[in-house]
Parts: C-alpha cells; structure tokens; sequence
C-alpha cells in the first residue's frame, strides 16, 4: 500500500511569472482544502495508510499532512508551516493551513489585476504588525496558578478532539505533567517546561481510557537482570551508570596468541577481575538498584545480585535522564568515579508489575519529580496513537499558558474582531496598499466560517449575523459555537485560545504566504542520463 499522493497539475518545462504566482496560489488552495474539514469540535477524521500498510485515523493538520507526498514545491512549504507550527506550539496546526491557503487565495485577484507581488507584499507585512498589536490589545491576563482556570483553557484545545469525551481526566494530566517537568530558571527569571524529553508518554494496551494516570515517577519497559534480584524495594538508593559491566572486547583488529594451555585461563581470570573490580566499586556505595544504560555481563549479574542489589541493563539515555530528574540522582560515567552525592535518593518506591505478557519497571513516590510518565491505557493501539498525540496537544497548551499567561477568546471570534478594527483601519489609508490589506481582513473570516460549514449551519445567515454583532461596540468576544454552529459569546461559553498560539499562526500564516507569492520562477535541475556521462544534461523541467 502506498501512501496517499496529491498530485497537483505542473507543465514539464521551466514556468515563470504570472503563471508561477498562479501555481503557487492554486498549490496553497488545494492544501488548505484537504485539511478544511478537521477544523473545530465537529471536524471530520482522515483515514491514512502508511507505506507499511499501517492505518493513522486523525484529525491533527500535523499527522494528517506528515502522511500526504506531493511534488508541487510551493504543497511541499505548507505542509512544512504545520510542521513548524507544531514545534514552536504544539497546536494550531489546521489553523495555520487554512488561513495560509486563504492568505495566498486573497492575492490571486489581485495578481490577475496585474499588481505588482512586492505591492502585495508590503501591505501583508503591514497587515500582519497591525494584527500581533491587535492580538495583545485583545488578550487577557490569566492566573495560572489556579486549577479550575487552567483546566477550561486545556479544555477549549480538546474540545476539537477525539478524546474530548475524557475532557476532565485528559486536562488533569494535561496540566499535571506540565507542572510536575516546569523548572523555575533563577538566572533568567522565566519557567523552563521540556515537556518533550521529560513528560514520557508511555502507551500500554488493554484496560480503559479511566485506567490512565500520571504517574509521579517514571516507568520503563525492562525487566530486572537476573531472578534472584528483588523485585520490589522501598526508598531505594539509585545509582545511574552510563558504562557497561562487562569485560570490554577489544576492537575487531585485536589479536590474541596463545602459545601456552594455562594463557586461556589467565585470561578468564583477568575478565573475571576486572568484572569483580568494577563490580566492587558499585558495591561499597550500597546502592539498593542499579540502572545501565549498557549490558551487564552474568558474571557481575551474580556479584550484584549476592550483594542484594538489583540491576537493570539496557536503558534508554532519555529515560536514564528522566530517572535522574525524578530521583534526584547523577549519571555516571565510569564505576571508579562514583560519589555518594551521585546517588538518587528521591525515590520512595520500586516496583516491576506485569501487563499483558511484558514487565514493567516503576520508580514512583518520588519526593520532587521534575521528570513525570503518563501511563496511556486503551482498547487498541490505534485509539492509543491518537489519544497520545491529542494528549501531547492538551500540554503543549497548558505550557504555552505558563510560559505566557495571556489568553483570547476562541470560536473565529477574535479573527472576526480583528477582521473588524483592521477593516475600520483600511478606510483612512491611501494608495493601492488598501486592497491588499483589506482582503487580509476579508480572508481572517475564513476560520469561523470553517467553523460554521464543518457544523452544517447555514453559512451565509450566520457569518453576516457575526459580522453585524461585531460592528457594534463591546462584542470582540462573540463567536461561533463549534458543536451548534450559532454565535454565543465565548466568555460565557468558556472557549479560550493562548495567546502565543494565535501569534504564531498568524506569523506563520503571513510568512509563508509572503514568502510564496515572492516566487516568479520554477526551475528544477536535472541529472545527467544513466550511462551517458559527459552528455548533454536535458532541457530543465518545472518540478
């Protein structure tokens, strides 16, 4: 099976000019319209096939675009902002699609009038300062400090989702992960959150969504070495390693002659030292577990487990990280070089539990984790998939929200109030600038009627009965109700969007699309033919 191709109509010789500007517009329309329909609480699901054969349902813009190929080059740049967009926020993504899409659909007019790309351009760049100071002017301070508050923000970002029937438990360990990895940064003075290496997600199938929990600790996928270890330890003294407790071969060029029968035994008999040397070295600091990232040969097995300590080989380096946040522990590099000070004594509990036919390791109780694992549990591994990445969604937002408390009011409502103060702003400029920027302000309505459409409502009769709410005074915070498609005001609703978010959809939206319509040529190169070498390369063709 192969993954899903969008092609999009390209001539096979070089293009430039109008034509080009055109291409580019039509490329941008076609993306944005592949992904219209996952926008808002009634959005539709894409079903996806890998090349492997494996089947993504989602509604993430990110997932579903990661998934689509295409050849035109200017599809290959949108597909790239969702990308970005969701690493710099971690939401947004079918957002900033769509109102790139709409972005380079608002200058095509203005292409076909003959105008000149770098007039266009201006007035976008002037839009889009006009629309970040707009933005904060209509953002809202938030205290982050209370649950209730953080919980209706996590809460509006998945009310789109699938996993919005857990709503409650999905915003809990939304926002207790973040907090658990959020490090006050004393130089800087700001809250530094990598919800990336220390918020581990861990997907184990079988019992049900209820099961999930955040776990203060962090579990791993590993079983201990050796039978006789225990299995189950309270407060245990943790020394991470990051060397192997085997007798280090040589590289692959090492020989070794033996002349004599007792040369084989002498060096038996120096492994076997060397092993009891670096194992001793571990023993004297009394540790009650012992983490490797590297093997453990059955001859130190059966010294650390003699001393009573148990051992675990193999880990990943990120989860040997995440153990010494959680334990308070240090990462050694070589036995000679432990201090007790490396030792983690932050734990309070060891145990290995079984689900399904795998064993998994747990280190929880910890004192002050700054390292957390979110234990998924489900039906199957497809339902598990997309409730991680609605997951990661849900923490993205809730760390935007700690890195910057501000909010604004979501439901296309503060699209149609900057729509609105920006149209206001247009009628007192002159020149030809005006259109451009009055078509930016037109093109932001694209996201509540998105909205309206992906409900079934009567588009029309609801975006101009939006339209005149806003033209009078005090309504910036009017919008449309995602699940009913009528227009509420999203204070009472309680439907808020970060403000870093709405930033950098914006930013992203623009850029690109100033970027795109800057292009007037499309020249691919083109290799030499196989098996002609020193022969004329062809004619270049547009990709």
């Amino acid at each position: 099976m192969s993954a899903p191709v969008l092609v999009l109509n390209q001539n096979s010789k070089r293009e430039s000019g109008r034509k080009v500007q055109l291409g580019n517009v039509n490329a941008a329309k076609t993306i944005a319209d592949v992904i219209r329909t996952c926008l808002g609480p009634r959005s539709m699901l894409k079903m996806l096939m890998d090349p492997m054969g494996g089947i993504v349902m989602t509604n993430d813009g990110n997932a579903i675009l990661r998934e689509i190929t295409v050849q035109h080059p200017a599809a290959k740049t949108m597909i790239e902002i969702s990308r970005t967009q969701d690493e710099e926020v971690g939401d947004g993504t079918t957002s900033v699609i769509i109102l790139a899409g709409e972005m380079m659909s608002a200058a095509q007019q203005f292409l076909e009038q003959k105008m000149h790309p770098t007039v266009i351009i201006a007035a976008y760049r002037k839009a889009l300062d006009d629309m970040q100071d707009l933005l904060t002017q209509l953002s809202v301070e938030v205290d982050v400090t209370k649950n209730e508050e953080m919980r209706k923000i996590v809460k509006s970002a998945i009310g789109t989702k699938f996993i919005n029937k857990w709503a409650n438990l999905a915003c809990d360990m939304a926002i207790k992960s973040v907090s658990t990895v959020a490090i006050e940064n004393a130089s800087t003075g700001r809250r530094e959150i990598d919800i990336k290496r220390y918020a581990k997600v861990e997907k184990v199938p079988g019992g049900t969504l209820e099961d999930s929990e955040v776990l203060n600790g962090v579990m791993l996928n590993k079983d201990v070495t050796h039978p006789g270890m225990r299995r189950k330890i309270e407060n245990p003294r943790i020394l991470l390693l990051d060397c192997s407790l085997e007798y280090q071969k040589g590289e692959s060029q090492t020989d070794l002659e033996l002349s004599k029968d007792t040369d084989f035994e002498k060096i038996l008999q120096m492994e076997e030292e060397h092993v009891k040397r670096v194992t001793n070295d571990i023993i004297k600091f009394k540790p009650d577990l012992v983490f490797t990232e590297k093997g453990i040969s059955d001859l130190a097995q059966y010294f650390l487990a003699k001393a009573n300590i148990t051992a675990i080989r193999r880990v990943r380096k990120s989860d040997n990280n995440r153990i010494a946040r959680a334990c308070g522990g240090t990462v050694c590099s070589r036995t000679d070089e432990i201090r007790e000070e490396d030792i983690g004594t932050g734990a309070g509990l060891f145990e290995i539990k079984k689900y399904g036919d795998e064993y998994f390791t747990f280190i929880t109780k910890c004192k002050d984790p700054k390292a957390c694992t979110i234990l998924l549990r489900g039906a199957s591994k497809d339902i598990l998939m997309e409730v991680e990445r609605n997951l990661q969604d849900a923490m993205q937002v809730a760390r935007n929200v700690m890195v910057n408390p501000r909010l604004l009011p979501g439901g296309g409502a503060v699209e149609m109030a900057v729509a609105q103060l920006m149209r206001e702003k247009s009628k007192s400029m002159t020149g030809v600038e005006q259109w451009p920027y009055r078509a930016v302000a037109d093109s932001l309505e694209v996201i509540p009627r998105t909205l309206i459409q992906n409900c079934g409502a009567s588009t029309i009769r609801t975006i101009t009965a939006l339209r005149a709410k806003h033209a009078s005074d005090g309504n910036e915070s009017w919008g449309v109700n995602g699940e009913t498609g009528d227009i509420q005001d999203m204070k009472e609703l309680d439907v808020w969007e970060p403000l870093s978010v709405k930033l950098q959809i914006y930013k992203t939206a623009m850029e690109t699309a100033m970027l795109l319509l800057r292009i007037d040529d499309i020249v691919s190169g083109s290799k030499k033919a196989e098996g002609k070498e020193g022969t004329s390369a062809p004619a270049p063709t547009a990709q």
